[in-house]
């Protein structure tokens, strides 16, 4: 797992290319302010052991709030972080489950359309704390 956490005072996303068929169509997009986004990419050895690489998850993606102050998270499936990806299976079933779990902890929870090249507009503040990497 490679996690990319960047904190943004804003978030913006609009869906521009469908790379999974079976996905649903999406062509609307979203703004989500103050919130952390989780760059998530699962490699093929996460399909070892989902329970570990969600629990360590959502751990990280907690964490990073807390460091931001924020209780606002969006899930961002980006397979562009390491050399083998996980089944898009296992990616949607991870990030469905994690955002199950930050949910009832309390959290507002976001995912942007899964399948999908988006185009992206952010504002990141030059912080340490709002651009953190994990490799788990």
């Amino acid at each position: 797992m490679k996690l990319l956490m960047i904190y943004t005072e804003h978030f913006a996303y609009q869906p521009a290319v469908k790379t999974l068929e079976n996905e649903p169509d999406c062509t609307q997009g979203e703004r989500i302010d103050a919130a952390l986004i989780g760059f998530i990419h699962a490699e093929a050895c996460d399909e070892e052991d989902l329970g570990r690489v969600e629990t360590r998850l959502i751990k990280n993606l907690k964490w990073g709030a807390r460091k931001n102050d924020t209780r606002c998270i969006v899930l961002h499936s980006f397979s562009h972080l390491a050399e083998t990806k996980a089944s898009a299976d296992f990616t949607r079933e991870l990030l469905n489950r994690a955002e199950q779990r930050l949910r009832s902890a309390g959290y507002e929870v976001r995912q942007t359309p899964f399948g999908y090249f988006l185009d992206l507009d952010l504002k990141a503040p030059g912080r340490s704390t709002a651009r953190i990497f994990a490799s788990f």
